[in-house]
């Protein structure tokens, strides 16, 4: 049974991990809004970039950039897995490599060739455990205090390079999309060669089709010069939104953790604290029994 003292240092020790944890769980709840804020407005953007590109590649009839068409094989995949720099965000991490493991054992068992590139300490520190050797590239932010489009546009060219020089055929970004502060969604997304958005393949019935919808337009220049400019562009934006994403998935994750270590830290003082003044009020008792023993001799 420990002493008295261990008793008060480990609630001392307790104590002072709550405030840690409880300052951590409010810097993550400031930056949470604006990291929040920054994710919702990407989404619209990037939804809206990848319908206009869907639009205009039916329109270039079958002359499309190879960032659009790729290269007619599905042999070779370059899996980039988006996650933070730091941990104590609970599952944010290992949630996003799971599902990165998932997708490298179901490429492997068709006899796939699949490369990986990491995006953030944490990812390259558990994917290297198992797949060391297939990780071409690691980029980290630990240094950038608010990612913006120039980390996006870095790491895209890089991926970007890499298929120019054939390395891969296939290339899917993997991040943790933001839904609130208790849920964060791992999810996959290819972005080379890129695929139709959602609802662009559909054709509706024609009482829902909007005024305008039959319309047919010309572009200026080629639809295949507008595709070589926005092809690129739009890999840049994926990216940008996952970087985004994570950022607001980090910090919702950081404080939900946060707060339930601030919560579990209570409720241990509250259980040491009980076993202390056990301990103590047994140890006065004794100490009484044995004075009254004493005089009792006497």
């Amino acid at each position: 049974m420990p002493s008295l003292k261990d008793l008060r240092n480990r609630i001392a020790s307790v104590k002072a991990t709550q405030k840690i944890t409880k300052a951590m769980q409010m810097v993550a709840a400031a930056k949470l809004r604006r990291a929040q804020e920054a994710a919702e407005a990407a989404r619209p953007y990037s939804d809206r970039l990848a319908s206009v590109i869907a639009n205009i590649s039916t329109a270039a009839e079958g002359d499309a950039p190879p960032l659009m068409a790729g290269t007619g094989k599905e042999d070779r995949h370059l899996l980039v897995v988006f996650t933070s720099d730091r941990g104590l965000a609970g599952g944010f991490n290992a949630q996003i490599a799971r599902l990165a493991r998932e997708h490298i054992r179901r490429l492997e068992s068709e006899g796939r060739t699949v490369k990986l590139m990491t995006v953030g300490r944490k990812g390259y520190d558990i994917l290297r455990r198992d797949h060391g050797a297939k990780i071409v590239d690691r980029v980290e932010l630990r240094d950038v205090k608010q990612v913006g489009f120039a980390n996006a546009e870095e790491i895209a060219e890089k991926v970007i390079e890499r298929y120019a020089a054939g390395e891969f055929d296939v290339a899917t970004i993997f991040f943790s999309e933001f839904k609130n502060v208790i849920t964060q969604v791992p999810t996959a997304r290819r972005v080379i060669p890129a695929v139709a958005a959602e609802g662009t393949g559909e054709r509706k019935p024609e009482a829902q089709q909007p005024e305008g919808a039959n319309y047919v337009y010309e572009y200026e220049p080629e639809p295949a010069e507008i595709l070589a400019d926005l092809a690129p562009r739009n890999v840049k934006v994926q990216v940008l939104r996952a970087l985004l994403e994570n950022a607001a998935s980090e910090q919702g994750a950081r404080m939900s953790a946060m707060d339930s270590a601030t919560r579990n830290a209570g409720e241990m003082i509250s259980r040491l604290t009980i076993s202390y003044n056990r301990q103590r009020q047994a140890q006065i008792t004794t100490e009484l029994i044995e004075i009254i023993a004493g005089a009792e001799a006497l």
